[in-house]
């Protein structure tokens, strides 16, 4: 299960607010105005470089264009990241203030990781997901929000359909078949058919609202736009995917790499493996306090506070989860269950007080077809310059060609509890929360490079948050089914690395996953198409977890009785979305590292 935010390319920004407030530019040292304009002139040419990714964030100058994703356009962009990232290194960072030097930091490490991810990893010739994200956010970025008159949005989107078959024609051209991975070729296959229900779902349900010359312009377009998606469609299944056999496992050198930039922690790889190793006892041993609670109302004999051995601690977590697993909805009832559990979760939080709330409630959606296959649930957040327009929580609904068995197995594990933890993980106090308060800071370049393990982490320190607060107090099925969810990001973190480096088999990690942590079939089967399809992505659950935890540990022994949860909560968040370590700085006054 894939929990995440906003689906944007970290490589854009936006001119239209300020870096940093207009009260601190005032006083602005030479060197904050010389990274003010290095900024402004990465925002605005990172926007110019990548249309797509620039209508998501909120900067609507490109809404008719597309990106160039030929060897011409992948060059032109390697040269700007190159060239701002030797101007941002003759600055001197010191004599920045510290919000940025904070920025900077994000920064430079984002345009290192452009850098080599071009030249050495080179996903555009062996990821075929990339450009199906770019694909389909062409469209789905138009029309899902509205923020601008439905017309205007339509001419853009007739304007990008003309366009779209030169950026699948540029794909085919970028990718090379024997590098690419047989799991991403499939998966291409499976989504970039989607594409075409943008259209029939988003699109040709409005199309009277344009003029008798527009709508013509329009069925013209989609007829175009369709008959590239067969083509491409075709040549995906008659080229792509008999020829990808490439090796979907990355290897230490690009795992290490890759997981500093992501991260921008100074966790090792070893470090996390021994941490989340020695989670997945602790969390075992408070899964099996949650079950006893739970069954021992139920039972004559006196199951003892601690197991006398691993296979009774086994037995007993596993009946308290079937408990769980039967109570379950419907195939057809995932939208409105997690409505309700927004709803609940809402209700909890207002009463309690221990974080400022946005005005209005997340709302829930099916997830867009070109989306499925990879996630079961996402929030997707307003781009930096939107923040007045709604979030989506969008929950993945059961295939149609799923089995009742298969359908049954995913129910088991996203049960009626399950969903009420997903919903606090991805609304309240979870990513919706999270980004309502980090759309309030008003740096656009720290918002457009929001730290991955920051957002992920605060979800997962939420729904821990929530049982500590009493949530569901009363119910030790949901500390259980709780518990078992902070299980699975402690084995994310596992595989992540386990799979990618040490060659962990299919077999070795559903072992891991449907006995150590007690996920069901479904489940397990599906992170492993996951962890084929990314990298180091699956470890940001746990560290930021970790980072969460260490940083209120850390205020509370700074701030003793003063320690307060929502002026924690709200100060920690206060800062956007920046890697951990510089939240803790920035929160605690300590120097900028």
């Amino acid at each position: 299960m894939k929990l995440t935010r906003r689906r944007v390319v970290l490589t854009l920004g936006s001119t239209m607010l300020a870096p940093w407030p207009s009260a601190q530019a005032a006083t602005a040292s030479s060197a904050d105005r010389a990274f003010a304009a290095l900024s402004r002139r990465w925002l605005d040419r990172s926007m110019r470089l990548s249309p797509i990714s620039a209508t998501t964030i909120g900067d609507h100058r490109f809404d008719t264009q597309i990106d160039d994703v030929s060897a011409a356009g992948r060059m032109s962009g390697l040269r700007f990241a190159q060239a701002t990232l030797a101007a941002l290194e003759a600055i001197d960072h010191t004599r920045l203030s510290r919000a940025n030097q904070v920025d900077a930091a994000i920064l430079a490490n984002s345009l290192r990781a452009s850098v080599w991810q071009t030249q050495t990893l080179q996903g555009w010739a062996w990821n075929p997901l990339t450009y199906q994200s770019l694909a389909g956010g062409a469209l789905y970025g138009l029309m899902a929000r509205e923020f601008a008159p439905l017309p205007r949005r339509l001419e853009a989107a007739t304007a990008r359909m003309e366009k779209l078959p030169t950026l699948l024609a540029q794909a085919r051209a970028e990718l090379q078949p024997a590098r690419v991975p047989a799991p991403h070729a499939e998966t291409y296959a499976a989504q970039n058919r989607g594409l075409k229900s943008i259209v029939t779902d988003m699109i040709e349900p409005h199309m009277g609202e344009l003029s008798a010359r527009k709508r013509a312009r329009l069925d013209a377009a989609i007829i175009t736009f369709n008959a590239a998606v067969d083509e491409h469609q075709a040549w995906i299944e008659g080229t792509l995917v008999p020829a990808a056999q490439a090796d979907f496992r990355v290897g230490a050198d690009v795992f290490d790499a890759q997981l500093a930039f992501t991260l921008q922690s100074t966790l090792s790889r070893a470090e996390i493996r021994r941490r989340a190793e020695a989670a997945v006892i602790s969390v075992r041993a408070e899964m099996y306090k949650a079950a006893r609670a739970a069954l021992q109302p139920m039972q004559r004999a006196i199951t003892p506070e601690t197991p006398t051995s691993p296979q009774q601690q086994q037995n007993l977590i596993r009946q308290a989860l079937d408990l769980a697993a039967n109570e379950r909805p419907a195939r057809d009832e995932l939208v409105a269950v997690a409505t309700a559990g927004v709803a609940e979760a809402d209700a909890f939080l207002q009463a309690r007080q221990i974080i400022s709330m946005p005005p209005e409630p997340v709302r829930v959606i099916l997830m867009p077809e070109f989306q499925r296959g990879f996630a079961v649930a996402y929030l997707d957040a307003p781009g930096p310059l939107e923040r007045d327009l709604g979030s989506f929580y969008a929950v993945s609904p059961i295939p149609d060609d799923w089995t009742d068995e298969q359908a049954t197995s995913f129910l088991r594990e996203y049960n009626t509890r399950g969903i009420l933890d997903i919903a606090v993980h991805e609304s309240s106090p979870g990513h919706y929360v999270q980004l309502w308060h980090a759309n309030a800071y008003p740096s656009v370049l720290r918002a457009v490079l929001s730290s991955g393990s920051f957002v992920e982490g605060w979800a997962v320190y939420a729904e821990e948050l929530m049982t500590e607060q009493g949530f569901r107090a009363d119910d030790p099925l949901y500390r259980l089914s709780q518990l078992k969810v902070q299980l699975r990001t402690v084995t994310n973190a596992i595989i992540d690395q386990a799979i990618h480096v040490d060659g962990m088999s299919r077999e070795e990690m559903m072992h891991l996953l449907t006995e150590t942590a007690f996920q069901e079939e479904r489940e397990a089967a599906g992170k492993w198409r996951r962890a084929q399809l990314s990298f180091t992505q699956l470890s940001t659950y746990f560290v930021g977890f970790q980072e969460h935890l260490e940083t209120r540990r850390a205020a509370q022994a700074a701030w003793g009785p003063a320690f307060d949860f929502k002026r924690y909560h709200d100060g920690i968040l206060s800062f956007g979305s920046p890697p951990m370590r510089y939240a803790r700085q920035l929160l605690l006054d300590e120097p900028i590292q």
